[in-house]
């Protein structure tokens, strides 16, 4: 979180806030719901693995969250499927890689044009 403050982002914690066995899809629901209520623009869900932070946050209707292990799938969650919020694995992804990845996802836009089908299809879905 700190380092997000330090690239000048603000920052709404929904939790948790030390390391004891919580459980996850209760802070991936609230994260995701800060996006949709429009409090935030994104949201970052983390959990051991990532996977089930990932699962609980898409579970919101309105929530394009994408498992992320590298810059590179960070990118591309972007750039073509306007995730608006990013999991990862705290067990699976070290510090310096996950900061690295969550820069990357932060600073690449939407491309637009032919993803935005794409992305109306799974809007569709949650009908």
């Amino acid at each position: 979180m700190e380092v997000l403050k330090s690239w000048g982002h603000d920052v709404v914690d929904v939790g948790a806030h030390d390391e004891s066995a919580v459980d996850y899809p209760d802070f991936a629901e609230a994260a995701a719901r800060e996006v949709v209520e429009g409090r935030c623009e994104r949201a970052v869900v983390v959990c051991g693995s990532g996977i089930g932070a990932c699962i609980s946050a898409n579970k919101v209707a309105g929530i394009r969250a994408a498992h992320c292990h590298d810059p590179y799938s960070a990118q591309l969650s972007r750039a073509h499927n306007d995730a608006n919020a990013i999991a990862l694995g705290a067990r699976m992804v070290g510090p310096a890689m996950a900061a690295e990845t969550v820069r990357v996802w932060l600073e690449t836009p939407f491309e637009g044009g032919r993803h935005q089908r794409r992305i109306d299809k799974i809007s569709a879905l949650e009908k």
